[in-house]
């Protein structure tokens, strides 16, 4: 494994539920040998990706990482005007909405508007979800052919739900499906009582392709608030197509 790749599979260690971590928690996730994880922390921390906190042996995210992921979210323009398109439609329907991107065979959150609603979804930002498992994931693997989303899966992971795909194939068909109407949809999978429509939008210049996604409880996603979050995703992802000349951005709703 390279220096970088070393770096990058420590880096993945951290997450929500791991803000820290030791050199022993670093070597049983790689897994490694302690003395060779306690020299590439070192390394990391004197180089500013992470940082030891106080007197002990503990280590977190540097400030470094913090503003490399304000830069990126500032340097891209689609997740900027996905985020335009978010925002509004969050605003509209009052539940929470996302942007996010797909990593491997995970997705994760890059921007977050709170809904209004007092019950609404709060997901923290960079928390990664099964990609076909969840609407976001399924409308951006719905980009991808058949053949390359079975090359992302060979197997497919334990389903996290009954809801989930439970099969390859199953799989293939509800991308079929969000490559016919346009647009994703989730009920109680990845995230446990929450409901789910994502749309996705590509630019073929940079390959760079996010979700544009609305959440809320299970319970709140009567007809009329479907309706609205599928035509308020649709129009703005058009709009965001047409700029970019994203013409595998379907977005073709059916009845």
């Amino acid at each position: 494994m390279t220096t970088l790749a070393s770096v990058a599979a420590v880096l993945r260690c951290f997450s929500e539920d791991r803000t820290e971590l030791t050199v022993t928690d670093v070597a049983t996730l790689l897994p490694a040998p302690k003395s060779t994880v306690s020299r590439l922390l070192r390394a990391m921390r004197d180089n500013g990706f992470i940082e030891s906190i106080g007197e002990t042996k503990r280590y977190r995210p540097g400030v470094m990482l913090f503003e490399a992921g304000h830069i990126y979210r500032r340097a891209s323009s689609l997740v900027a005007r996905a985020d335009e398109v978010v925002k509004a439609v969050s605003a509209q329907v009052g539940h929470s909405g996302y942007v996010s991107v797909r990593d491997g065979l995970d997705v994760v959150g890059l921007t977050y508007h709170a809904g209004s609603h007092v019950l609404r979804v709060a997901t923290p930002i960079g928390q990664r979800l099964a990609a076909y498992a969840s609407a976001t994931g399924r409308s951006l693997l719905a980009r991808l052919s058949n053949e390359e989303v079975r090359l992302l899966f060979p197997t497919l992971p334990p389903p996290p739900s009954p809801n989930s795909p439970q099969t390859l194939e199953e799989l293939l068909a509800r991308l079929a499906q969000v490559r016919r109407e346009g647009f994703a949809v989730s009920n109680d999978e990845a995230n446990r009582g929450v409901a789910a429509i994502a749309v996705a939008v590509g630019d073929p210049e940079t390959h760079e392709a996010v979700s544009l996604c609305i959440t809320c409880p299970s319970t709140m996603i009567t007809t009329d608030v479907r309706e609205a979050i599928i035509q308020g995703l649709l129009d703005g992802t058009r709009r965001i197509a047409a700029i970019i000349g994203d013409s595998c951005n379907r977005n073709v709703r059916t009845s």
